[in-house]
């Protein structure tokens, strides 16, 4: 053959190589025995992964307190999925600190050993939700397609993807996933007040949101049960912070002791929410010579 024929052959096939590396790859299966939990991630090349989560944080439903009704609401929703009956998405909504993302992963512990498993998902990246969707569709497991934290600005594609997977898209999403989804807005878009401005009043006093409004509240009714989550009450405060040295190894002695201190925190963190109150722990049983083990 040729040398410079030859040459030419394994610089073309380099270029190939170089341009199918950049090219979008259809998303991978990994090894579902791997974990119960996968991030979706992004490659710098652009192509995604689901990457497995190694150390789930072992929260437990037991150990979340003060939000009884909130739970039973969403452990049954979960119940019914994870046994095959009918069972909607979920928005998860109110106040920061309450324990919506840690209720969620108290539910994949729970269920886990009857096939639950959990995806996580930037919203930046909700526009492959259907490739994700479709790597799962014929797996014996559920899936739980989870978002934290999730808004949306005026535009960003995820919005529109979200929409479309969660109600009204030729390709829905099959019987063994669902969405979860935490926000501290309960319509995901930001609210101005000229957008007031666009809604009608009829003869008879009824009043029409104008079709700005209509648009934001759409997104958030698409999901079939909404918990809503408040800020905690001084003395349900001080019984989660109590909850949490117990399950930290504080002496009762030294529990009692830490109610003013617990208040103090609270006071210079400006909220009383199971966050603030999981901290505290935290910062007291360390000072107090508890170990992490």
């Amino acid at each position: 053959m040729n040398p410079n024929f030859e040459h030419l052959l394994v610089r073309a096939e380099q270029l190939i190589a170089r341009i199918e590396s950049i090219l979008p790859q259809p998303l991978s299966a990994p090894d579902w025995g791997a974990a119960i939990a996968w991030r979706y991630r992004k490659r710098s090349n652009g192509h995604g992964v689901l990457e497995p989560v190694r150390h789930v944080a072992a929260m437990r439903l037991s150990d979340l307190q003060e939000i009884d009704a909130q739970k039973e609401k969403i452990v049954r929703n979960t119940e019914q999925f994870v046994q095959g009956r009918p069972a909607n998405n979920v928005l998860l909504t109110g106040a920061r600190g309450t324990g919506k993302s840690s209720l969620v992963k108290a539910c994949l512990n729970a269920f886990a050993a009857q096939g639950l498993r959990l995806i996580e998902m930037d919203k930046s990246d909700l526009p492959d939700l259907p490739d994700i969707v479709e790597v799962v569709a014929a797996r014996p497991e559920k899936f739980i397609v989870f978002c934290d934290d999730l808004s949306f600005e005026e535009g960003e594609p995820g919005y529109k993807a979200l929409k479309s997977i969660l109600d009204g898209s030729v390709a829905a999403a099959t019987p063994n996933v669902l969405i979860y989804a935490t926000s501290n807005r309960r319509h995901l878009l930001p609210e101005y007040m000229k957008e007031n401005l666009s809604y009608q009043h009829g003869e008879d006093g009824e009043v029409h949101p104008g079709e700005v409004v209509e648009e934001k509240i759409s997104l958030s009714e698409r999901f079939g049960l909404w918990v809503s989550f408040y800020p905690f009450s001084q003395d349900e405060y001080l019984v989660i912070v109590r909850q949490w040295l117990a399950a930290l190894g504080v002496p009762e002695s030294a529990i009692e002791a830490a109610r003013a201190e617990a208040l103090v925190w609270a006071l210079e963190r400006g909220s009383r929410s199971g966050r603030v109150a999981y901290q505290f722990a935290r910062d007291f049983a360390g000072r107090h010579g508890v170990s992490n083990a």
